[in-house]
């Protein structure tokens, strides 16, 4: 791999776009080390992420293009081990992830999208009259009150995942986005998903219902494909993992937003501008997920002004592309739902474009205007600059977004 004095990630996150800045110095595509001493690449430039997303020298499955994973040289207890030995679509090439797509697809289609609008309703009301419960002046962390049991109910309810099992299925991805645990947690925490996962195939298989875990393990696409239960368990992983993680970042950042611009929350209220404009330039500016491993070079590839050499790991560096100068200038960074261009990569691009897009923005154009509607004085309990990072560079997020819903009582007279 090519030496360009590579970037220490910083695994606590501290400041994600800071970071994406320093890494941008380095060029668009630029050498950053992992936990470990990994080595990898990070892009940066939305045109070069269009092509690296589009171009099928860059693989996905580390057991045929990872050398030092095949080779051993990646021990059990990487701290991103989950993200190397997870077997799903997102760790496969054509024709594997052509066909694993193909079976998955039947639950993402327009017709089940649209069907989840009065559950995706029923569990914002629900979360919703619960909070109206807490008194005015007490500071509710929303994330964790709204924005994370959201989207965790829907994927769970969608997936048939029983109440009593939801905290061990969605830990798997809760601990998967970190990257400041240890080697011993990481390596638990494969454990603990898989087992998790594996219970839940094997409640469906005895204990078949309507729902989307029970479609998959009916095993038949419109050609009668299949997918193994090791499929069917890194598959849940994956649903359940970006379900609830990617969309509880950007209804949080979307708040976030809004709350600190309260002249553009106010062309929301007043119709001006729709909810759709909020969540795409959301996406944009805040992307969910900071740097997405991984793709691996199948042979020397040259890259902008860079070699990426055969095996090397490549990152998507979602929250740069987002603001890449090149793209959205001097405001890139500015969060202006009345931008014309909105551009952005969030959901990806080419074969590996996410499936669970129109769900995602279903969620959010619901789950927006509900809270904002229930609570029209709602306001940051601390200053923006006091939120703490969630603890991850490949997430984008906050560890809690503190709001007071009400506003104050008046004091008596």
């Amino acid at each position: 791999m090519q030496r360009r004095c590579p970037h220490l990630m910083d695994r606590n996150g501290e400041d994600i776009h800071a970071e994406t800045e320093e890494i941008r110095k380095q060029g668009p595509v630029a050498q950053v080390e992992l936990p470990g001493g990994v080595l990898a690449w990070s892009v940066t430039s939305h045109d070069l992420v269009k092509r690296v997303l589009s171009d099928d020298r860059f693989a996905k499955d580390p057991r045929q293009h990872w050398p030092a994973f095949i080779n051993g040289e990646i021990p059990p207890d990487w701290p991103m081990i989950t993200w190397v030995v997870m077997d799903n679509m997102t760790t496969r090439d054509d024709p594997d992830h052509e066909r694993l797509r193909r079976v998955i697809s039947q639950g993402f289609s327009a017709r089940r999208v649209e069907a989840a609008r009065p559950l995706i309703e029923g569990i914002a009301k629900r979360l919703l009259d619960n909070l109206e419960q807490v008194p005015a002046g007490t500071v509710v962390d929303l994330k964790k009150a709204y924005c994370y049991p959201l989207p965790a109910s829907v994927v769970c309810d969608l997936f048939g995942v029983p109440e009593e099992a939801r905290a061990d299925a969605l830990k798997g991805g809760e601990v998967n986005v970190s990257t400041n645990i240890s080697g011993e947690e990481a390596e638990a925490n494969v454990e603990q998903w898989h087992k998790a996962m594996e219970d839940l195939v094997a409640e469906k298989h005895a204990r078949p219902g309507d729902d989307l875990t029970s479609l998959l393990i009916a095993r038949r696409s419109v050609d009668d494909e299949i997918l193994t239960d090791e499929e069917m368990v890194g598959t849940l992983h994956l649903m359940l993992g970006a379900g609830s993680e990617t969309l509880m970042n950007l209804l949080s950042h979307a708040i976030l937003n809004l709350l600190t611009h309260p002249d553009q929350l106010e062309l929301v209220r007043s119709g001006q501008v729709g909810w759709d404009a909020v969540i795409e330039e959301t996406l944009r500016v805040q992307s969910p997920v900071a740097q997405l491993p991984f793709r691996f070079a199948t042979e020397d590839i040259q890259l902008g002004d860079v070699l990426i050499e055969t095996g090397d790991p490549v990152m998507i560096g979602f929250a740069g592309v987002g603001r890449d100068p090149a793209v959205h200038g001097e405001t890139r960074a500015e969060f202006d739902i009345t931008r014309a261009d909105k551009t952005h990569l969030s959901f990806g691009h080419g074969v590996h474009f996410c499936l669970g897009a129109p769900l995602a923005r279903l969620e959010a154009a619901i789950a927006l205007p509900a809270v904002f509607e229930r609570f029209p004085d709602m306001r940051l309990a601390v200053a923006p600059e006091e939120l703490k990072p969630q603890g991850t560079f490949i997430m984008n997020g906050h560890a809690a977004l503190p709001v007071y819903l009400k506003a104050p009582v008046p004091a008596a007279a």
